[in-house]
């Protein structure tokens, strides 16, 4: 999806996100899109320009995405390139393309970093890369790696880091911290209409629980904003349920995303802190972010080498 990389950056980007009709499909229609994202990104600008100003004035996600994809390219081949294209800010999918024909690259596979399939984000993403092929480098070979979500790798290097995060409760019993895993909500239509998204978080969920073994934990979606149904529970209401129920101790698992960013070091590490102290948790900690973690870069990098196997 990509970042602001500075704070001057913010409202731009909240207009390439609110201009795609595969994320966001605003009522007015096609045709009022564009302006009804030109006034939605001025009015919400200031609030997000404030949370980016408290993780450092810029979202770390292309710093992240750098490191994951130089480190799966040096575990593939010397003779592999590294390029990133993200959806809604620099570099985009044209500069990458565009790129990768300067350079005389012929053959590419492309790695969407969700690992669970959305038509609202890989979808779109994989459809902007088609649309920039096109254009800038009609005769580039490329297949696609769609989703992961069931990859054993990834799911040992999410794993390994709830295992990291329940270190952090270690004068208290295994028993007493649940385990909430969020993953990043989407409008319930999609999910009506047959999108797997939830399916494939679920599916992450119990093969990382399946490596932790018999623990407390449940399921949450974050980032809702809009009048509009999403999937539920929502993060927020599911800690007022285990402040109710007067848990001692709560891990919380970014499931959706693979590296750090505004969802995580603003939303997780501020507001829900703050909102656990509220509701009476007396502990809430955050697993760490998978990142460049080397476990999480060389499943991507055998991720890869599988998928051309299957291709040859």
């Amino acid at each position: 999806m990509g970042g602001p990389d500075s704070l001057s950056a913010v409202r731009p980007f909240l207009y390439q996100l609110f201009s795609d009709r595969e994320l966001i499909r605003l009522p007015a229609g096609a045709l009022l899109q564009k302006p009804f994202a030109a006034l939605i990104s001025v009015l919400r600008a200031p609030k997000v320009r404030l949370n980016y100003a408290q993780i450092g004035g810029k979202s770390p996600q292309l710093e992240w995405t750098t490191r994951q994809v130089e480190g799966v390219a040096r575990a593939l081949d010397a003779d592999v390139r590294p390029y990133v294209a993200m959806r809604y800010w620099e570099p985009r999918a044209d500069e990458a393309v565009q790129r990768m024909r300067a350079d005389g690259i012929e053959r590419a596979v492309v790695l969407s970093l969700y690992p669970h399939y959305t038509g609202a984000t890989t979808g779109s993403s994989l459809n902007d890369f088609a649309r920039a092929v096109k254009l800038h480098h009609p005769r580039l070979r490329y297949t696609v790696i769609r989703e992961w979500y069931n990859w054993p790798g990834y799911l040992d290097a999410l794993a390994n880091r709830v295992r990291e995060g329940l270190e952090k409760f270690h004068e208290m019993s295994r028993d007493e911290v649940t385990i909430l895993f969020s993953a990043h909500a989407l409008p319930q239509k999609f999910i009506d209409r047959g999108d797997p998204y939830l399916e494939h978080v679920q599916a992450t969920v119990r093969g990382v629980m399946e490596r932790i073994g018999d623990h407390p934990w449940t399921l949450a979606f974050q980032s809702r904003s809009g009048p509009v149904q999403w999937m539920e529970p929502d993060t927020v209401e599911e800690l007022d349920r285990l402040g109710a129920e007067r848990v001692p101790g709560v891990l919380i698992v970014p499931v959706s995303f693979v590296s750090d960013h505004i969802e995580t070091l603003q939303e997780i590490d501020f507001e829900y802190r703050l909102h656990a102290e509220k509701v009476g948790i007396p502990r809430f900690e955050r697993a760490p972010s998978l990142n460049a973690h080397p476990d999480f870069v060389s499943a991507l990098a055998d991720l890869v080498r599988a998928h051309l196997k299957e291709e040859q």
